[in-house]
């Protein structure tokens, strides 16, 4: 049995985040909607949010930002973040399993996956 009835209002938030790339906030998912939903608040946007995210249906994504970030993308990848704009990019590398193999191997932990993060200038901003 679901937990959550199925609402227009979250299958339209999930689809505009599959269509962007960009790994938006809250508000910015809310400054999509507002005109197709005049009533829409932004509480709203975030409980739906946090329901897509609690349903695996999206990422919450953190890195130390002010303002959760979401992604559509619920494989596991590596990001890029801009240290000049703040974009976040994702990267077509494959996972590096073996990273998760030699801490295994070093430690008496047994690792189950991992995140790594690459930090620096993005091509837009070395080139505007």
């Amino acid at each position: 049995m679901e937990k959550y009835r199925r609402s227009k209002l979250r299958n339209r938030i999930l689809e505009i985040l599959r269509e962007t790339g960009s790994h938006p906030h809250a508000d910015w998912v809310y400054d999509k909607l507002k005109k197709e939903y005049p009533r829409l608040s932004l509480g709203s946007v975030y409980r739906n949010l946090s329901i897509l995210t609690e349903q695996g249906m999206i990422r919450k994504i953190d890195f130390g930002s002010s303002f959760d970030r979401f992604d559509a993308n619920t494989t596991d990848h590596y990001h890029f973040i801009c240290e000049n704009c703040g974009s976040i990019i994702d990267l077509k590398l494959p996972i590096d399993k073996t990273l998760e193999d030699r801490v295994n191997q070093r430690t008496n932990f047994k690792t189950k996956n991992h995140k790594i993060q690459f930090y620096g200038i993005c091509e837009n901003c070395i080139n505007p």
